[in-house]
């Protein structure tokens, strides 16, 4: 890529291309630099705020080396957060060490974990509402006289098919809750 109207490239971008060949990178897109570019510009243009607001802080009229160290010390602090220190990961790891694992069945093949403590057993519960009859009309007195039934239904059988027609369907899975 290098050598495309290397005379009209800036000072910046040639560092970038300085850079990228250095590190082996040989073919690579043209925006690579003015994406890298952007990035140094952005990045300059954050800590130079923060050392601003520092030397205003400390009611310094110009920023010096102290609030460019400060500004740039932030920035890694924050955007690299470091790892605790070993003594504190050594007490968390003989705290959960102290916990025993669970005993295992013998048996033959895999042994896998208990149901409750996997991602595989479903953990969600659907209610599948029946869908209702068409809403009959009310009888009226006359109507009972005039209809005749032919096979009259025991009051057993009535209340189990309204149960039955009022009931949703319910389809259950169940909930594991881990243990703390």
């Amino acid at each position: 890529m290098a050598g495309q109207g290397e005379e009209d490239v800036p000072r910046d971008a040639k560092i970038v291309k300085s850079l990228l060949k250095s590190m082996g990178v040989e073919d690579y897109e043209p925006r690579v630099v003015h994406q890298f570019l952007e990035i140094w510009y952005r990045y300059v243009v954050d800590v130079l705020t923060d050392a601003q607001v520092y030397s205003g802080h400390a009611t310094k009229s110009t920023i010096d080396c102290d609030d460019l160290k400060l500004a740039i010390q932030s920035k890694v602090n924050f955007s690299f957060p470091q790892p605790p220190p070993r003594e504190v990961l050594l007490e968390l790891a003989t705290s959960r060490n102290k916990i025993p694992l669970p005993k295992l069945i013998a048996g033959l093949g895999v042994s896998l974990p208990p149901e409750q403590d996997t991602l595989l057993s479903p953990n969600y519960q659907l209610v599948i509402p029946k869908k209702s009859a068409s809403i009959e009309p009310e009888e009226t007195e006359e109507d009972d006289e005039d209809v005749t039934n032919p096979a009259p239904q025991t009051s057993q059988q009535q209340q189990q098919s309204e149960l039955l027609r009022q009931t949703p369907q319910r389809v259950s899975f169940p909930l594991s809750r881990r243990p703390n």
